[in-house]
């Protein structure tokens, strides 16, 4: 899978990458000890991004509250 953005959100990298399912992107999440993974669509990634990374930011920051 080819990869389409790689970036930094805090402690937290971002990996985007293509999915076997047309219009589909893998989005990879990985803090150095939690990992995460999720699809979305073209269309979201390109106009949902910042709302897709304020989520992604606060889900990891909610992990570092419950420990």
């Amino acid at each position: 899978m080819k990869e389409r953005d790689s970036y930094r959100l805090g402690k937290v990298q971002v990996t985007i990458t293509e999915s076997e399912k047309p219009n589909k992107l893998n989005v990879e999440c990985f803090d150095g000890e939690y990992h995460s993974e999720f699809t979305v669509s073209e269309y979201e990634f390109k106009n949902y991004r910042r709302l897709m990374n304020q989520r992604i930011t606060q889900a990891y920051k909610n992990i570092e509250e419950e420990e």
